[in-house]
């Protein structure tokens, strides 16, 4: 019983609307967890009960100002609900750790600027931001004063340029989940006499002038564009009508796509598919039809551009059978939690090159330096991440210290150097095997 009621465990990000409100949205994967309007108790670990209202209408789950507030919780906090019965269920939450002061840090001088997220650019589906430290106008000399070698002519902070995959203009509050804190690319740390940081662009797997390239604007490029990226295999089998294919073995299964009405009436439309879907524009909810909106399609594509998106991570909302907009929104969660883990890897490389090669790096003042840009629990993934193949940038050591074991500039060098020598036998192996066929 333990174990079944461990598996209905869902997660929640809290963002700002829901801590003005009071509330709780209800995204697409928590349908089944609140699957019916109405009064509902929630219990935290302390045994308090919390009277809330699920208004399925509204998309929300409304009385949560006092668990929030009795919980000391703010924006990025998690709550894990756990269903134990009709209309009640289990509440725990999880605070996203901060950086722990330095002991013995008695003056504020030494302390770095936390970043702060600052919007730059924005269009419909994406925002960009950057994270900078707000640094202090350089009124007067810092006193000198003898400083470990490891942290001798530190440059300042570096900043980091985020790009947060967001939901397409919906009205709903699930595209507020994609947007914590996504991270995508970083720019280099200031050098001396430089005016400007040059920026460090984002390496895809995929083609950079594609990913760049504005949405296709016919619905059959679009679909062509979507199946490119997510792995399917795109077919025609009628006229008006598209097969995606996701040939994952026992995992696969095949989508079909109606492009009008008409296609409905094609002999193929009931042949060879899991599931059937019309392509409707998001303003027609024609009832008992299910639909994929050119809407949902194009943010859907502007996702997969931005970060890996498989059939297996879209298989249940061709299942659910309403793939539109706010479907759109709550996968950018998706994305968003891909692009924050890269933004959080890539500004602790950054201020791990402040420090010189064969130097000792101490985790709680890499914690401070990096202030609330990553967590504690984030930054020792990372940092035990790159004690292991193909980094082997770090060696553990006791106290919760590790040896930087060479220059990070150094380090990136020879793995561009490495990356490119694979890229190359892949290429050579995909052309010999094209060949013999």
């Amino acid at each position: 019983m333990e174990d079944s009621a461990l598996m209905k465990q869902v997660r929640y990000i809290i963002t700002r609307p829901c801590l003005q409100e009071g509330s709780l949205s209800l995204l697409k994967y928590l349908d089944s967890t609140f699957p019916e309007s109405g009064p509902a108790t929630l219990v935290d670990d302390r045994g308090r009960e919390y009277a809330v209202e699920v208004d399925r209408a509204a998309r929300r789950v409304w009385g949560l100002r006092a668990l929030y507030h009795e919980g000391n919780l703010g924006v990025n906090d998690v709550l894990l609900l756990t269903p134990q019965g009709e209309g009640r269920y289990a509440v725990e939450t999880v605070v996203k750790p901060h950086a722990s002061p330095l002991p013995g840090s008695s003056s504020g001088l030494d302390r770095q600027p936390e970043a702060r997220r600052v919007v730059i650019n924005a269009t419909p589906h994406v925002r960009e931001v950057r994270m900078e430290q707000v640094r202090p106008q350089p009124t007067r000399e810092q006193p000198h004063r003898e400083t470990p070698p490891a942290r001798e002519n530190i440059p300042a902070e570096p900043s980091v340029t985020v790009r947060l995959a967001a939901a397409p203009e919906a009205g709903t509050e699930a595209r507020t989940q994609a947007q914590a804190t996504a991270n995508l690319g970083t720019t280099a740390p200031a050098q001396a006499g430089a005016s400007t940081a040059p920026v460090a662009t984002r390496h895809d797997p995929r083609p950079a002038p594609r990913a760049a390239a504005p949405l296709p604007t016919g619905v059959n490029e679009q679909l062509t564009e979507l199946a490119r990226l997510t792995g399917y295999r795109l077919t025609t089998p009628a006229p008006g009508i598209v097969r995606l294919a996701a040939e994952l073995g026992t995992h696969g299964y095949t989508v079909q796509l109606a492009l009008s009405a008409d296609a409905l009436r094609e002999p193929a439309w009931r042949e060879g598919a899991n599931y059937r879907l019309l392509v409707l524009p998001e303003s027609e909810r024609p009832q008992g039809v299910p639909r994929l909106t050119r809407e949902a399609l194009g943010a859907l594509i502007e996702h997969a551009r931005l970060a890996p998106l498989s059939p297996l991570d879209l298989h249940g909302y061709w299942k659910a059978g309403n793939l539109d907009l706010e479907s759109a929104a709550s996968i950018s969660e998706l994305v968003g939690a891909h692009l924050a883990q890269r933004g959080a890897f890539s500004f602790v490389l950054l201020t791990l090159a402040a420090h010189p090669a064969h130097s000792v790096i101490t985790v709680s003042r890499l914690a401070e330096r990096l202030g609330s840009g990553v967590n504690l629990a984030e930054l020792q993934t990372i940092l035990d991440t790159l004690t292991r193949t193909p980094f082997l940038a770090l060696t553990p050591l006791p106290g919760g210290q590790y040896l930087l074991r060479a220059d990070v500039r150094d380090l990136l060098a020879d793995l561009a150097e490495y990356a490119e020598g694979v890229r190359r036998r892949v290429r050579t192996s995909g052309e010999t095997v094209g060949a013999r066929v």
